[in-house]
């Protein structure tokens, strides 16, 4: 089972990631590798200090009209190798369309876009926005280019 979503009745956006990573899962929550930037790009997005606990995190993307997931519920993968994802089961991203006003869908990676194109695209209708992974093995992508390429798309979405 994938980790519980993050959405509330202001999120606009949803951004959505692939499968956690082992890290993640034993951080118990989203981006829980200590590289992964995802964290401090979108604190920087908001014009906030990174969060470190789990409620910081949620109320950092409740505060700024965002919702949060994964697109699977389910999979076989070795570590955190996206490119090893077998047996796919997607999430019912209905829950989160049903509960909140959703008009963007932003997915952080190819992996994740792909995988949304296949098999929640059909169910939502949005035509999702492929960004850059904010994994700490897209290293081609600093920093900076992560948050201009970040916050041109959801620049909009930010409340």
């Amino acid at each position: 089972m994938s980790f519980e979503p993050v959405y509330g009745p202001g999120s606009r956006a949803l951004i959505l990631g692939s499968w956690p990573s082992p890290k993640s899962w034993e951080e118990g929550f989203y981006y829980g590798h200590p590289r992964n930037r995802f964290w401090p790009l979108l604190a920087r997005l908001c014009g906030c200090e990174t969060p470190g606990t789990v409620e910081q995190k949620k109320a950092l993307i409740l505060n700024h009209g965002l919702a949060l997931w994964d697109v699977l519920e389910h999979c076989t993968i070795e570590g955190a190798q996206d490119a090893t994802i077998r047996d796919p089961v997607p999430v019912d991203v209905k829950r989160v369309l049903e509960a909140s006003p959703i008009e963007a869908v932003f997915c952080n990676g190819a992996a994740a876009y792909t995988l949304y194109g296949r098999f929640l695209q059909p169910v939502s209708g949005i035509e999702a926005v492929k960004l850059p992974s904010t994994s700490p093995a897209n290293a081609a992508w600093s920093p900076d280019r992560l948050a201009a390429a970040w916050g041109a798309a959801l620049g909009p979405f930010l409340g």
